[in-house]
């Protein structure tokens, strides 16, 4: 078996780039997946998510750049990451005559090593159809045999291309479950998707993509922290809304009189003491944006860019 740092960052990309003609898929993407994490990659269909997976697996050449998985060069030394990674595509192909279990074992014995217990206790925590041809499965199904058989053989890095696609809310919560209890026990998760929810959820780190590029990579709590909050004030005293206009980090005011409606960046000490020689707060109610108004607020800022 291969020696794996599980110490070192799992994934690592450098300027990389892919080209298709001129059209520019991916543009100088650098960054990492660090060991015992989930890594959110987040962007809208189009923007270059998959054509990242699929470079960084070896599917497709880059046109310049290069990528490291477990610390070897994903090109060069694509065998010996194999025992160690778990993968599952977009559009995972799978034989349709062969049962769900025939699956697991075929790509098991790809991968060299594969443990038959926990491949069952897989199966029976997601309801997957073992005994019957994949062909004659529905499309939920399909995926959960796609997730155990990258999640079977414990790998040390997992990159998962849109994995809750077709599973109803219960296997849902199932997958993000045991997305966590992965990472608990040593693994990294490189989670791409579209679907916001699922990356608030699972993530530690999230890096945005638009048009190919890689306009933010930070902490998920970080993101919150500097992200709009909506705040909602109730004063004692009529308060106008030119008093928090023009205060720093405050934009969209609204007022019908005692009652405040603003959205804030900034600490709210700063914000009170705005408040203080006008009026007393009665009662204050505050909302984290969550991750997809953060996303939303990211394209926003980057457009014609």
């Amino acid at each position: 078996m291969t020696n794996v740092d599980v110490a070192q960052d799992l994934l690592v990309t450098s300027h990389l780039t892919k080209y298709y003609g001129d059209f520019p898929a991916l543009v100088d993407v650098t960054m990492s997946v660090h060991a015992g994490e989930v890594y959110g990659f987040l962007g809208p269909n189009g923007a270059g998510k998959t054509t990242m997976i699929r470079t960084v697996m070896d599917e497709i050449r880059p046109t310049s750049g290069s990528a490291q998985l477990l610390g070897f060069d994903s090109h060069r030394d694509v065998l010996a990451t194999r025992a160690h990674l778990g993968y599952l595509p977009a559009d995972l192909a799978l034989y349709p005559q062969l049962t769900g279990r025939d699956t697991l074992r075929f790509f098991g014995n790809l991968r060299g090593e594969f443990d038959d217990t926990y491949t069952d206790e897989l199966a029976e925590r997601f309801g997957a159809q073992l005994d019957k041809r994949v062909g004659e499965m529905s499309t939920g199904n399909r995926q959960k045999i796609g997730i155990i058989q990258a999640f079977m053989n414990r790998p040390s890095l997992l990159i998962l291309d849109e994995p809750s696609a077709g599973l109803d809310p219960l296997m849902q919560r199932e997958l993000q479950t045991l997305m966590r209890e992965t990472v608990i026990a040593g693994a990294s998760i490189f989670l791409s998707s579209h679907t916001l929810s699922e990356v608030q959820r699972a993530a530690d780190r999230v890096g945005i993509i638009r048009q190919g590029r890689l306009i933010a990579q930070e902490n998920v709590a970080s993101l919150r922290a500097h992200a709009l909050r909506q705040v909602e004030l109730d004063l004692d005293a009529h308060v106008g809304v030119q008093i928090f206009q023009g205060l720093p980090g405050v934009t969209a005011v609204e007022s019908d009189g005692v009652r405040v409606r603003l959205s804030y960046q900034g600490t709210m000490d700063e914000l009170l003491a705005a408040v203080a020689p006008h009026a007393s707060v009665i009662d204050i109610s505050t909302r984290e944006a969550d991750l997809e108004e953060i996303f939303l607020a990211y394209y926003s800022d980057h457009d014609g860019a």
